[in-house]
């Protein structure tokens, strides 16, 4: 199973203008900790995509090549790219390039957006939601597979056998659909024999067991085999040197944020005993020491039958980057053999 960290490039750490970032600061200490992802034998980082003043990740394949520059051998990808409300020869073209600085350790996950300021930005009707994404996904595929492409559409002007280029170092870019909880996007994936990257940010795992089913009986019917059917789990999680420590840095700054998400969206405030039943051996939330998070990703991947890829979503949580730090050295040197270990038993 492959570990690693999937982060928003957020561009402060509280409410409070005391602790807030300049983006040169912010963005610069975000590079420090991809370095020191790769130095400690992490397997993947991953870079969102919003438009929003609180984040930094709207160009996302411009810091993951800053960080290739940086890195050696940690595999860098999107989480995600909002593929619907771009243009797929310019996300190739981008994560081609991403490719060869990288000398072949470039990923995509694509998917709608949770988010949805990026389709007025960029000119598309939200009631086009899902039709874009389908239509846009067809064609980075036939481009990733192919060096000149023959394509029609409805969003976009049509392609008469015209390159693409640069193509990427690998074969073929590795293309993973992140997914909700719609089915009808976990049967997509399988259909197509994609990786799946599922975000869970609340209730309780292995409720998602049945729309993983459906993804690997789609792929099963399309003809793919089990191994080329990847689940990866994306999760909000912090690891500390004990739980205690974990739970006492991680809950403020995640209640603070999820209470303001709430009014937003309508939901109600963050409790602690809400907090207690998302940390508890079932909950979402993989927060604590390095052996309760080793046991609770082990505990997940069971759940759901067999993950291949598990990322922390941390910098959510208003933590500073020293404690973001000391967690990405308790994961590589902690969590990762503790996790090994335990698959062989």
């Amino acid at each position: 199973m492959e570990i690693g960290i999937d982060s928003f490039a957020s561009a402060m750490y509280g409410t409070n203008e005391s602790n807030r970032l300049s983006s040169v600061d912010a963005m610069e200490q975000l590079l420090q900790r991809i370095t020191f992802a790769d130095e400690v034998g992490l397997d993947v980082f991953g870079i969102g995509e919003h438009h929003k003043k609180e984040f930094l990740d709207s160009a996302t394949a411009v810091i993951l090549a800053a960080a290739a520059a940086k890195t050696s051998r940690i595999k860098l990808t999107s989480a995600v790219s909002v593929l619907s409300a771009a243009d797929p020869v310019r996300v190739y073209q981008s994560f081609a390039t991403l490719d060869l600085i990288s000398k072949g350790r470039a990923e995509l996950v694509v998917g709608r957006g949770s988010s949805i300021e990026a389709y007025p930005l960029f000119g598309f009707d939200l009631d086009d939601y899902d039709a874009l994404f389908k239509e846009k996904l067809d064609l980075l595929l036939k481009i990733r597979d192919n060096e000149f492409v023959t394509w029609t559409g409805k969003f976009r002007p049509a392609l008469d056998n015209l390159p693409v280029y640069p193509r990427s170092l690998q074969p073929q870019l590795p293309v993973w659909l992140g997914v909700g909880g719609t089915p009808a996007s976990f049967a997509r994936a399988g259909t197509l024999g994609l990786p799946l990257m599922v975000a869970i940010i609340g209730g309780e795992t292995h409720r998602f067991r049945p729309l993983i089913d459906l993804y690997r009986e789609a792929g099963a019917r399309a003809g793919f085999k089990p191994e080329q059917l990847k689940v990866g789990l994306h999760s909000p999680g912090y690891v500390g040197a004990s739980t205690d420590q974990a739970i006492a840095e991680y809950y403020p700054g995640y209640a603070e944020l999820w209470t303001k998400l709430g009014r937003q969206r309508g939901w109600p405030p963050v409790t602690r005993p809400q907090f207690d039943g998302l940390i508890s051996p079932k909950g979402v939330l993989v927060v604590g020491g390095q052996e309760q998070v080793a046991e609770k990703i082990l505990r997940h991947s069971e759940a759901l039958g067999g993950i291949s890829r598990f990322t922390f979503q941390m910098d959510n949580a208003g933590l500073s980057h020293e404690k973001l730090m000391s967690a990405i050295e308790l994961i590589g040197t902690k969590v990762i053999p503790l996790v090994k270990s335990g698959m062989k038993e």
